[in-house]
C-alpha cells in the first residue's frame, strides 16, 4: 500500500454511541518527527516502525524502535521520541474505549516494553490495512474499526516478543507434536510429565513455561482439560456409554475421580452435563 510522506487519517467514534474498544485516531508518517509528551497522550498509544528507526525515551531509561517492531504506551505516560536514522517511517493507533484497560490488562499488554515480531507476522502489515480500510469505508458506527482494534490486539499478543522471550505463536509451534501426542493418547492413564516432555526434547520445567505463555495453564492441567472436552463428545455422542466406561476413555484411572474432576470444571456431574443434551 502506498501512502503519500506526511499523510494521516483520524477516526472517531460517536460520542452518543462508546463502544468497549475503538479507535481515537490512526496515522501514517512518512519521516516520523521529533516527539515530546511530558504528559503522555490520553489514550493508549501504539508506535511502529514501518521502516528506518528512532529512540524512544520514557521513565529514564531509552530503546531502539527498528523495524518490525513497535511500543504500546498507557494512557498519560511521559514519553518522547525521535528518528536515529535519516529516515524513520512510522504508523500510530491511538485508542480507548469503557473496557480498552480490562482488555489490554487481560491480555498482558499493560506494560510499556518494545515488541518484535517475526518478519512473516501479520503484525508487519497490519496497521496499514486497518489504515486502509478505514480510509476506504464508510464505516460510520465505528464497529468495524472496534473489531480491527481487538484484532490487533490479539496479534500482538500473539506474535510479540518481549525481551528474549519466544511469541506464544512461537511457543504454540514448539509444542505442536507434544499437542498432537495428547489427542492421540489422551486415553492412557499412564502418561506423565516425563513422557510428555521427552516427546519434544526439553525439561519438564521448560515444558511447562511454554504452556503457562501459551494456554496459561501448565501441561497437566491441558491435559486434563483435553480429557474432559474429549469425555464431553462422548456423552453426548455416544448414550450408550456408562459413565465408568466414558472415565476409563477419556483417560481417567476410576470413575469417582472422573465425576469429581468433571464436576470441578464443568460446574455439573457428568450425568447432568449429558441430560442438558
Amino acid at each position: 500500500m502506498l501512502i503519500s510522506p506526511g499523510h494521516q487519517r483520524f477516526f472517531m467514534t460517536p460520542r452518543d454511541q462508546p463502544l468497549p474498544l475503538y479507535i481515537e485516531s490512526i496515522g501514517y508518517n512518512g519521516n516520523q518527527e521529533k516527539v515530546s509528551r511530558t504528559a503522555g497522550y490520553p489514550y493508549y498509544h501504539w508506535l511502529q516502525t514501518v521502516k528506518g528507526a528512532g529512540e524512544f525515551k520514557l521513565s529514564g531509561t531509552s530503546a531502539i524502535v527498528g523495524e518490525s517492531s513497535g511500543i504500546l504506551l498507557p494512557p498519560n505516560l511521559p514519553h518522547e521520541y525521535a528518528r536515529v536514522q535519516n529516515e524513520w517511517e512510522t504508523i500510530y493507533i491511538t485508542f480507548g474505549g469503557s473496557q480498552c484497560a480490562a482488555i489490554v490488562d487481560s491480555l498482558g499488554l499493560g506494560e510499556a516494553d518494545i515488541r518484535q515480531w517475526e518478519t512473516d507476522s501479520p503484525l508487519n502489515d497490519y496497521g496499514q490495512h486497518v489504515l486502509s480500510s478505514i480510509g476506504s469505508d464508510q464505516d460510520l458506527s465505528g464497529l468495524e474499526a472496534s473489531a480491527d482494534m481487538y484484532r490487533f490486539l490479539i496479534l500482538l499478543k500473539k506474535h510479540g516478543m518481549t525481551g528474549n522471550r519466544s511469541s506464544i505463536s512461537q511457543a504454540v509451534a514448539r509444542l505442536a507434536p507434544l499437542l498432537a501426542f495428547m489427542e492421540e493418547h489422551y486415553g492412557d492413564p499412564d502418561i506423565g510429565l516425563e513422557q510428555m516432555a521427552c516427546i519434544i526434547g526439553i525439561s519438564s520445567r521448560h515444558m511447562n513455561t511454554l504452556f503457562k505463555q501459551s494456554f496459561g495453564i501448565t501441561a497437566y492441567s491441558y491435559f486434563i482439560l483435553l480429557r474432559i472436552r474429549k469425555a464431553k463428545e462422548m456423552l453426548t455422542g455416544s448414550m450408550e456409554l456408562t459413565i465408568k466406561e466414558t472415565a476409563a476413555r477419556a483417560g481417567f484411572r476410576d470413575a469417582s475421580h472422573f465425576v469429581a474432576t468433571f464436576r470441578r470444571i464443568e460446574g455439573v456431574t457428568p450425568e447432568q452435563f449429558r441430560n442438558l443434551y
